[in-house]
């Protein structure tokens, strides 16, 4: 894959988003937990006020990273539709004649029963595919193969 900034898909975006404000919550709560390191306090105190920095440190980790996601998602601008990528819904044909409806997203993303995450078998066999294509991938049970049916976008904005 390029380096270029990957397009989300709306279901994703909102997950990040409600995230991110599940995150700042609990660094508000968090934060207003930590006393004046001025005073004095025992060695459990000291601690307790260790941990809890360090849990803020985490916090603002996952809320920068979050944070840069979106703003790289805005600048990728919507799934391609000619290709499967990151952001795309991908119809595709198993050999027992089944069609499944698909979404291919990020790890982060997985929410939903739909979601196929960029990084797993079937993911990485997908991307860059295009209609009529035949995937291989792997599976825990051998071999599988699945033909792209059709390729469109994430129906919900």
């Amino acid at each position: 894959m390029t380096g270029d900034p990957a397009p989300i898909s709306a279901q994703a975006r909102r997950a990040l988003e409600q995230e991110l404000a599940d995150l700042e919550a609990e660094r508000r709560m968090v934060a207003g937990t930590l006393t004046d390191t001025t005073s004095v306090g025992d060695q459990a105190d000291q601690a307790d006020e260790l941990q809890r920095a360090e849990q803020l440190k985490r916090l603002d980790q996952r809320m920068d990273d979050i944070t840069e996601r979106l703003r790289e998602a805005a600048s990728a601008g919507p799934a391609p539709t000619d290709a499967v990528g990151v952001g795309s819904t991908v119809t595709v044909r198993f050999p027992d004649g089944t069609a499944e409806t698909l979404d291919i997203g990020e790890a982060a993303e997985a929410l939903d029963q739909n979601l196929v995450t960029a990084d797993s078998p079937l993911g990485r066999a997908l991307l860059g595919r295009r209609p009529g294509d035949t995937v291989h991938y792997d599976t825990p049970d051998g071999p599988a193969t699945a033909v792209v049916v059709s390729i469109g976008t994430d129906g919900s904005a």
